[in-house]
């Protein structure tokens, strides 16, 4: 696979060739290559069991291929010092667990442990990274607060704000508005896209929500059974026959009046499902 996107403007720095990747003797995912186009910030979706977060992880030096490689900059990812993999790729992980008792400024300032070393301790170019991570996610005024007292919106966004202080030209977020309401997922998914634009960071997310994926995307990539069906723009990806080939559901695709990305919608597995008056019971 080519490491740059359809329009061969943005060279990836993240790849995955021919990648195998199991845990014990249950292969997830056999022979998938993706290239990560730079700059762009990029949704990966599909079914539960998919592999999607399988795949996240071994992008991000978690899981170690048993077969393929993961290329950092056109470097093998496992070849790599742990401390220099970390200066250029940050990882935000399902229901990340903070300290008992850790304050936000302490957690957000461990982002900042790549950067260390035992000749060079906190520096005025950490205090700043911090901060600006603090005034970015919005968590500022909640520095001195106890991480464990937040709200699940506040606390995904002191995480997000960790991984900013660790200043990482790549993100990669597995499922960050899981358990949030719906106008904190907005919230979240507009910092990344202003973080994305504003810094030219790549970012990658696992998304549940294909609408939201659609919205916010510039590069998708649609999972099923351990492989990649289809990816690109929402526009080119998203359409009726590969959302029931890879949710196993009917499906119009209409174009959302909002974003003017595609939008779908549902149209259920039962007889008249989605039908007008089909739960009213009328004569």
């Amino acid at each position: 696979m080519s490491a740059r996107d359809a329009g061969g403007r943005h060279p990836a720095r993240l790849v995955g060739e021919r990648l195998r990747l199991a845990y014990d003797d249950r292969v997830v995912v056999e022979d998938l290559s993706v290239a990560i186009p730079t700059g762009r910030l990029s949704v990966i979706v599909g079914p539960n069991a998919c592999g999607k977060s399988t795949l996240l992880r071994a992008l991000a030096r978690l899981l170690a291929p048993r077969h393929g490689a993961v290329l950092l900059d056109g470097d093998e990812i496992r070849r790599l010092p742990t401390r220099e993999v970390a200066r250029r790729l940050g990882m935000l992980p399902q229901q990340p667990v903070a300290p008992d008792g850790i304050v936000v400024a302490d957690l957000v300032a461990r982002g900042r442990h790549p950067h260390q070393r035992w000749f060079r301790q906190w520096s005025t170019a950490d205090a700043r990274a911090v901060e600006r991570a603090l005034v970015v996610t919005g968590t500022a005024d909640l520095a001195d607060r106890p991480v464990d007292e937040l709200s699940g919106g506040q606390r995904q966004r002191v995480w997000i704000a960790m991984a900013l202080a660790q200043d990482t030209p790549i993100l990669l977020l597995d499922e960050p508005t899981t358990f949030l309401d719906l106008a904190h997922q907005v919230d979240v998914l507009d910092l990344l896209r202003e973080l994305n634009v504003r810094d030219g960071r790549t970012i990658v997310c696992v998304l549940h929500d294909l609408n939201l994926a659609c919205r916010y995307a510039d590069h998708l990539v649609a999972m099923r059974a351990g492989a990649v069906v289809a990816e690109g723009r929402p526009g080119d990806v998203v359409t009726e026959a590969t959302v029931e080939h890879v949710f196993g559901l009917a499906a119009k695709v209409v174009t959302d009046p909002v974003a003017g990305t595609p939008m779908v919608v549902p149209i259920g597995r039962g007889p008249g499902a989605g039908a007008p008056g089909a739960q009213e019971g009328g004569s």
